[in-house]
């Protein structure tokens, strides 16, 4: 019987790999992202103040409170933009299992952009942030039963 294929999505909301082990028991990172808005000030990812409203009554003006956070827009892009490398690496049948590692909002994204036939897949999920962690380091984080 075939070993199932098993590919580990490690992400945070700006860095992100997919890692798989191999025969021999070592972890590699198959491929990585890198979020290119990360370190990006706020006014560089849109306006840096508010707009403003004048007052109809007066001549007062009021900011206006902006709708989202730039930065949690991009980070929600960039979870989505994993999401879709997820699906295309299914689609070329590179694996049959997912296990999803990230830190616990970024997990929530990451599963809610998910398509129905990815959260299938999926046979495990940990709350840990070991974006920064080197392959030779992975094994006592993600060696688990499942």
């Amino acid at each position: 019987m075939k070993l199932p294929k098993r590919l580990y999505i490690i992400a945070d909301g700006g860095r992100a790999r997919f890692v798989a082990m191999d025969d021999a028991g070592d972890f590699h990172t198959l491929s990585s992202f890198v979020s290119s808005e990360m370190h990006e000030r706020s006014s560089d990812l849109g306006r840096d103040r508010p707009a403003r409203v004048r007052e109809s009554a007066n001549v007062a003006h009021h900011a206006v409170t902006p709708k989202h956070d730039l930065h949690e827009a991009v980070k929600e892009d960039f979870v989505r933009h994993v999401a879709a490398a997820v699906d295309q690496e299914h689609s070329e049948r590179k694996f049959d299992e997912l296990v999803l590692v990230a830190p616990p909002r970024v997990l929530g994204e990451l599963r809610d952009s998910l398509s129905k036939a990815m959260a299938k897949v999926v046979v495990n999920e940990l709350q840990k942030d070991l974006t920064k962690v080197p392959d030779h380091e992975l094994r006592p984080h993600l060696i688990i039963e499942v």
